[in-house]
């Protein structure tokens, strides 16, 4: 009961909160009953006497009308239901073997921070030690009870494992623990799903995740069951047995390979316009720099210190999946071009590797790589061992490689002498305050290949483009103004090499 003031002033009137809710709900319907139908009009759109709704305006009679009485909005504070987003709750779990629990748990952190990323809220993280996972649940059934027990503690709907399971190992603990149970693969998928912007990306994430979904399908029931027909059929019971043909499941993984055919033939497509556009820079002789590293190093943040880029830039794992290239241009007045490329991960699913092939090209097509490593990561090491053999895959491990702690205002002098015994010759850069930035850019000029010919030649005034030229892409050793023109020595392309073969002295 709740008591409410008259306009007269009087107190202690006693109203029941169920009354008043009704009342109000009755107010604002103002419907008309007609026998057991209610007519969805009230007093305005209702017409009496000489008019009929023929006559309105055109306007009234097209527009949009509103039904009273269907608002759910409660408009007494007193009775307002709060609702807040329901995100995911996760628990994580993990396994590791004697000797590497310092490892296992910068994995799990790592395994929280993705799991945030895609949008989930972690609650608690558990970690087995043991020789092997256990082939049937992964952490064994006793554990697996506990698991079960933890999850229903802390309210968890969902159980991340820090490793990518087998099918079977899947369904055995979702059995056990009463909650759905997906693994680090198919969180990281999930990541590059709703980052994915590009054509190319969204194809190569799609092709990626039916991948790894294709094994995994399950089957509930008479749908899924495989049936077959002839002496084969219900035990070799012959006719009467034949079942209807293609089952469900047998069906969706049709579906899922035609589906990955045509991805695979996008992706192809893709191919040919950036090998073009790498075969002009290689014909024009334009060096190309790729900015690579672990995901959230601080590569995109590089990328916009050392060109002004203006690429996404963000506190979250994968936040750039495209790869982004921009011009750059060197003291000498040479042109290069800096390349952004994906982040790596330990524990990268090769079915990724697989599919961003094409974008992993960049790095393996370039004259220099630039290793990004965050500096103030708890396990660096763990860092450039992780990029270092995905860069292997790809078939880029002879490529000349500058490493960069980058992060360098977050790192003190002690940590600086640990990564400096790491890598003696790595360069200590802050892209959010430039220590470091002028040195970097001096480097990658420095380690930028010279063009393949050395020509010396006495350029007439009137050529003056292919003096540009040679200053745009070529390595001026000496150049000097002649009476007869400008005498140029210079590290050129072959082509450019044959146009000023006329004027070589």
């Amino acid at each position: 009961m709740t008591h409410t003031t008259t306009p007269d002033g009087d107190d202690d009137i006693a109203v029941d909160p169920i009354d008043r809710v009704l009342a109000s709900a009755e107010a604002r319907s103002g419907v008309r009953v007609f026998g057991s139908a209610q007519a969805l009009q009230d007093a305005s759109t209702v017409a009496y006497g000489d008019t009929d709704g023929d006559q309105w305006d055109r306007e009234e009679r097209a527009a949009l009308r509103r039904v009273p009485g269907l608002s759910t909005e409660l408009e007494d504070v007193t009775e307002v239901e709060y609702r807040q987003l329901r995100l995911e709750n996760v628990v994580l779990v993990g396994v590791y073997p004697q000797g590497s629990q310092e490892d296992a748990e910068n994995s799990l952190r790592e395994l929280a921070a993705l799991a945030e990323t895609a949008g989930a809220v972690v609650l608690d993280g558990v970690l087995q030690r043991r020789p092997h996972p256990d082939p049937a649940t992964y952490i064994g059934r006793g554990k697996a009870a506990e698991l079960r027990d933890l999850v229903a503690a802390v309210g968890a709907d969902t159980v991340i494992a820090d490793t990518e399971l087998a099918p079977s190992q899947r369904r055995a603990l979702e059995d056990v623990a009463k909650v759905k149970v997906i693994d680090r693969t198919t969180v990281i998928l999930d990541i590059f799903s709703q980052h994915a912007k590009s054509r190319e990306g969204k194809a190569q994430v799609e092709l990626a995740q039916l991948e790894y979904l294709l094994p995994r399908l399950r089957g509930w029931g008479e749908s899924m069951s495989r049936q077959a027909g002839g002496q084969v059929g219900a035990g070799g019971a012959g006719m009467g047995s034949r079942g209807p043909g293609e089952t469900k499941i047998e069906l969706d993984r049709r579906r899922i390979r035609t589906r990955m055919a045509l991805l695979r033939k996008q992706i192809r497509e893709f191919a040919p316009s950036r090998e073009a556009k790498r075969a002009e820079r290689r014909r024009n002789t334009i060096p190309s720099v790729a900015i690579a590293g672990y995901t959230n190093a601080g590569k995109s943040s590089l990328l916009n210190r050392l060109t002004s880029a203006g690429v996404l830039v963000e506190n979250a794992l994968f936040a750039t999946l495209d790869a982004t290239v921009r011009r750059a241009e060197a003291a000498d007045g040479r042109v290069y071009t800096l390349t952004d490329t994906v982040g790596f991960v330990r524990n990268l699913p090769h079915q990724l590797v697989e599919a961003f092939r094409s974008t992993l090209e960049e790095v393996s097509g370039a004259d220099v790589i630039v290793h990004v490593v965050d500096g103030s990561h708890p396990d660096p090491a763990a860092q450039l061992a992780t990029v270092r053999d995905v860069m292997g895959d790809v078939g880029a491990r002879a490529t000349r490689e500058l490493v960069v702690f980058n992060k360098a205002d977050l790192v003190d002098d002690d940590a600086r002498l640990l990564l400096r015994g790491l890598e003696p010759t790595a360069h200590f850069v802050s892209s959010r305050t430039g220590e470091g930035v002028d040195e970097l850019r001096a480097a990658i000029e420095d380690a930028l290949p010279l063009p393949a010919v050395e020509v010396r030649a006495l350029v007439p005034y009137d050529r003056g483009d292919l003096v540009a030229a040679v200053h745009e892409s070529g390595h001026i050793v000496a150049t000097s103004h002649e009476e007869a023109g400008t005498a140029v020595h210079a590290h050129v392309s072959e082509r450019l090499a044959a146009e000023l073969a006329p004027f070589a002295v």
